[in-house]
C-alpha cells in the first residue's frame, strides 16, 4: 500500500493541474473542481490497490471526478439540463481519448489570480490547484505557518464562488491588473520544482516543467510585456542546469563542482534570446529581468573562477533596491563572498540574522556555515550546518548539509565558495 500511495502522489504531481484545470472548465468552479479530484485521488486509493493503476490514471481520475459531479448535482436536484449534457459527454468519450485542452492550465491559473483575492490567497491557491503543492510545502515556500495557508485557500475558493468568477482567461485589457499575481505563481511552481521544499528528492522537474510551458505560452499570449519574456528567460537558463544538479544516485551537486558540459546550451541559447527580446522592448530591466542577468552570468561561465561575480553583485544590488527580500540579500552575500571574499559576506548575513530575516529557514545557517568554513571557523561552521539540516524538509539536502558538517575536521577545512545559493 505504501507503494501505492508513493505513485498514486507521482501521478498527481504530473496531472493533477490537468486534472482540476479540466474538471474547473467542466464545473466553473475551481474550488469544486480541487475537491472532486481529491476525492478522486481517493477513489483511486482504494480500487487501484485492487484493480491496478490503469493506463491513463489522468484520464480515469478526470472521470470519476466528473461522475462524482453528476451524482452531487442530481442529488442536489439542481442544474438538470447541465448534469444531462455532460453525463450525454461522459458516456461518448473513451478514457483512451481524453486530451486536457492546452491552455485549461492556464486559465486555472488566471482564476486563481484574480483581483477579487489578496495577493497571498492568489499565490496560495494557485500553488495548491496548480503546483499540486501540501499546506505544509507552501507554508515553507511562503515562510508562513500552515494554519494560515489553509485558511488562505479554504477563503480563496470561497471567495471566488460567492464571487461567481468564471474559469476562463480574461479579456486582454484585464491581463496587466492580474500578470504580476500570474508571473509571481508561476515562478513559485518553478521554484519548488527547481529546489523542493521537501520530501526525498532534490528537484521536481515535473513541476518546473509545467512552470515554464506556462510562461511560454503567456509569452505568446503577451508579446509586449517584457517581464513576461523575461520569467521566461530566468527559467531556461536555471533549467539548463537540471540534467547536472544530480548525480546518478538523486544526491545533490551543487553549482561549483557540476560538468558544465551538461547543461543544455539549446535552453541556454533560449534563455538569452528571451531576455535579448526583453531588453529590446525599451522599458528597462524589472525584477525577473535581473533576476535572468544573474543566471545568465552563471550560464555563461566556463567555471565558478570565471564567472563576473563583480556584475552579479551589482545585479543583485539592484534587485535588492527594486523588490528588497531577504532572499536577495543572501545571494548578494554569496556574491560579494565570491568577489571580495568571505569576511565582507559574513557582516551581510550577521546583519540578516540580527533582524530576524527568514527565521526558520535552512537557506540563513547554511550560508553563514559555509562562509565560517572558509574563515576556518570550525567548529562554529560545523553548528551552523547542523542546525541547517534540522530545519530542512528535503532528505537529500538534509544528508548533504550533514556531511558538510562532518567533513569540517580539525584536520581539513575545505573551501566551498557559498554553493548552497546557487
Amino acid at each position: 500500500m505504501a507503494d501505492l500511495h508513493a505513485r498514486v502522489a507521482a501521478i498527481w504531481r504530473i496531472e493533477g493541474a490537468r486534472v482540476v484545470a479540466t474538471l474547473a472548465r467542466v464545473t466553473g468552479d475551481v474550488g469544486l473542481a480541487e475537491d472532486l479530484a481529491q476525492d478522486a485521488v481517493i477513489a483511486a486509493l482504494e480500487q487501484w490497490d485492487a484493480d491496478g493503476v490503469p493506463a491513463n490514471p489522468g484520464a480515469w481520475l478526470t472521470a470519476v471526478a466528473k461522475r462524482r459531479a453528476i451524482d452531487a448535482w442530481r442529488r442536489r436536484d439542481r442544474l438538470e439540463e447541465r448534469y444531462r449534457e455532460l453525463a450525454r459527454n461522459l458516456e461518448e468519450a473513451r478514457d483512451d481519448e481524453w486530451r486536457p485542452i492546452g491552455d485549461d492550465v492556464l486559465r486555472l491559473v488566471f482564476t486563481a489570480c484574480h483581483p477579487v483575492l489578496s495577493r497571498e490567497s492568489q499565490v496560495a491557491l494557485t500553488l495548491r490547484v496548480v503546483g499540486g503543492l501540501t499546506s505544509v510545502e507552501i507554508g515553507r515556500m511562503l515562510l508562513s505557518p500552515v494554519a494560515t495557508v489553509q485558511q488562505r485557500i479554504t477563503r480563496a475558493k470561497r471567495t471566488l464562488a460567492e464571487a461567481h468568477v468564471p474559469f476562463e482567461t480574461p479579456e486582454p485589457n484585464e491581463w496587466p491588473q492580474r500578470l504580476s499575481g500570474v508571473l509571481g505563481v508561476v515562478y513559485l511552481v518553478f521554484t519548488e520544482g527547481y529546489a523542493a521544499t521537501a520530501g526525498d528528492a532534490w528537484m521536481r522537474p515535473d513541476l518546473a516543467n509545467e512552470a515554464l510551458r506556462l510562461g511560454r505560452v503567456l509569452a505568446g499570449l503577451l508579446p509586449r510585456e517584457p517581464e513576461v519574456h523575461a520569467l521566461v528567460a530566468l527559467m531556461e537558463f536555471q533549467a539548463s542546469r537540471f540534467g547536472a544538479r544530480t548525480d546518478a544516485a538523486g544526491n545533490p551537486i551543487l553549482l561549483a563542482d557540476q560538468e558544465r558540459g551538461r547543461w543544455d546550451l539549446a535552453q541556454i541559447r533560449r534563455g538569452s534570446a528571451s531576455l535579448a527580446r526583453a531588453d529590446a522592448l525599451g522599458r528597462g530591466r524589472g525584477s525577473y529581468s535581473l533576476q535572468a542577468a544573474i543566471a545568465q552570468c552563471h550560464a555563461l561561465a566556463s567555471s565558478v573562477e570565471s564567472t563576473d561575480w563583480d556584475r552579479i553583485v551589482l545585479l543583485y544590488e539592484a534587485l535588492g533596491n527594486l523588490a528588497p527580500n531577504p532572499i536577495v540579500d543572501l545571494n548578494r552575500a554569496v556574491a560579494v563572498s565570491m568577489a571580495t571574499g568571505p569576511a565582507s559576506a559574513l557582516r551581510i548575513v550577521d546583519e540578516l540574522a540580527a533582524a530576524g530575516a527568514l527565521r526558520g529557514s535552512h537557506l540563513l545557517p547554511s550560508v553563514r556555515g559555509e562562509l565560517l568554513a572558509r574563515l576556518g571557523r570550525r567548529e562554529e561552521a560545523r553548528v551552523e550546518l547542523i542546525a541547517a539540516a534540522e530545519l530542512t524538509q528535503n532528505e537529500r539536502e538534509k544528508h548533504a548539509l550533514i556531511l558538510k558538517a562532518e567533513a569540517l575536521t580539525p584536520f581539513e577545512i575545505q573551501d566551498r565558495g557559498g554553493r548552497t545559493a546557487h
